[in-house]
């Protein structure tokens, strides 16, 4: 880690060494960032970077209809503007969550920002919490680097019940994006302002803080690498083979899908003007003219075996495309499983080309544990972005004080069906909507074919036995 011997050195610490862990969130990142190491021009392997759908779609369910109520005083009114802001961040923190395996949530005093792992260092853990944490925030301003490592800890002392939280702040100057640089005083940044050691930081009554000054949002599965480290992995470690054979055989339908095109072999005399002694002409001078001619790239020019007659083939290539596609979406239920859904909700398009996900249905158990686990994380999260906030308002008086209640609102995830389609029927029953809408919906008719069927049912009237014509 870059900024770690500096923060060493000016925090007086010893910071310990988790190598296993960065390693595997660093392939992980990658992965994520659509650069994962199997993918070379070499052997033409691409990435559809799945791993990005995976973590997008786990965000998209677990924020869906998402609310966060803060009531109880000024002081929660205060909180939920606070929150209210950032709003339509809180899907993106969840993504980058399952991503890295964890993110860290810390207000600045106006706004909240977003640290990934390879932007904190881990001072003083257990297996339950972080009681010392390093931040390191960064910008530019022309030719010049600056960068800032904010210390968060808690100060064990021999008091009973005294154990203050104190934030040490120091910042640096580089001319080099991949240096820290040199010291530099924080009056000459854009932190300004920042004291380079807060007083002891309490609550009102003198005991120790409830908890950290930031939120922590992690993935519930279960740390394998480090089990002594408060953090998760990344929701994909387990399934990084996978993806990399999805990637293998996408790339490899895809080119069979172009290699599958017609290929025309004709020989010189049919390529070249009519009297053309192509006896008389060098391999080069031949070569040339080919690329002059400008062929697509279905044809292919050969020389002709025969003296009398010209060469001309037509090859059509034959598809496997059945068996790549059931191979592909094999791999698409393994990675999901292993990510903790329910098999089959991912699967391949064939006429678009893209990998989507099937609705949650009622039954999909594994999904919506899935779903209810990160949900239950993401609250432990905000609670602990929200207390900070709280802190936030009680040292520098940004809110009246008093007492706050949050409560959380999530939408439901699972489809019906069944009880979709009943529902449905019932509205046509009562005249709510047309009739052809249903048949489009349930029957996979189109809106002509549903139109068309509903008409040639309708009753005929038909003159009766007394009436005139």
């Amino acid at each position: 880690m870059l900024f770690k011997s500096q923060a060493e050195k000016d925090f007086q610490i010893t910071a310990p060494d988790y190598a296993e862990m960065d390693a595997v969130v660093s392939i992980c990142a990658n992965i994520y960032a659509g650069r994962p190491p199997w993918v070379n021009g070499k052997d033409g392997v691409k990435t559809i970077n799945f791993a990005k759908s995976l973590c997008s779609e786990t965000s998209r369910l677990t924020t869906l209809a998402i609310g966060v109520t803060i009531a109880g005083s000024a002081r929660a009114e205060w909180l939920q503007q606070q929150i209210d802001k950032s709003y339509f961040q809180i899907r993106h923190w969840v993504e980058y969550g399952c991503a890295y395996g964890t993110v860290y949530i810390k207000p600045n005093g106006q706004t909240l920002d977003v640290f990934t792992p390879g932007d904190v260092l881990l001072v003083d853990y257990d297996n339950l919490c972080i009681k010392g944490i390093i931040f390191k925030d960064t910008y530019t301003e022309g030719k010049l680097f600056y960068t800032r490592l904010e210390y968060h800890r808690f100060i064990q002392t021999d008091t009973e019940g005294y154990e203050p939280y104190i934030i040490s702040n120091r910042a640096y100057v580089s001319r080099a994006s991949d240096s820290i640089g040199n010291p530099v005083s924080l009056e000459a940044t854009r932190w300004a302002g920042l004291m380079e050691e807060t007083p002891p930081i309490l609550k009102g009554d003198g005991t120790r803080l409830d908890g950290p000054m930031f939120g922590m949002f992690r993935t519930p599965q279960a740390n394998n690498v480090d089990m002594s480290v408060p953090t998760g992995l990344p929701i994909f470690r387990e399934a990084i083979e996978e993806l990399k054979d999805l990637d293998t055989a996408y790339s490899r339908n895809a080119g069979e899908i172009f290699d599958s095109e017609k290929i025309i072999l004709a020989d010189d005399r049919m390529l070249f003007q009519p009297g053309t002694n192509l006896k008389s002409m060098t391999p080069a001078a031949r070569e040339e003219r080919r690329k002059e001619l400008k062929l697509p790239h279905y044809v292919k020019n050969v020389f002709g075996n025969d003296d009398v007659n010209e060469f001309y083939q037509e090859i059509n290539p034959q598809l496997n495309t059945d068996v790549r596609l059931a191979g592909i979406n094999a791999l698409l239920s393994q990675i999901g499983y292993k990510a903790g859904y329910s098999n089959g909700y991912f699967v391949f398009n064939e006429k678009s080309g893209m990998v989507t996900a099937t609705q949650v249905e009622a039954d999909d158990r594994r999904t919506i544990q899935l779903i209810k686990d990160v949900r239950d994380k993401l609250e432990d999260c905000l609670n602990g972005v929200i207390y900070a906030l709280n802190v936030f308002a009680d040292l520098y008086g940004l809110a009246p004080v008093g007492a706050y209640e949050t409560t959380y609102d999530f939408g439901d995830i699972t489809y019906n069906r069944e009880e979709d389609r009943a529902r449905w029927w019932q509205y046509v029953t009562q005249g709510k909507v047309p009739a052809w809408m249903y048949f489009v919906k349930f029957e996979g008719m189109s809106e002509e074919e549903a139109k068309a069927m509903i008409e040639e049912a309708q009753p005929k009237e038909e003159p009766g036995l007394f009436v005139e014509e």
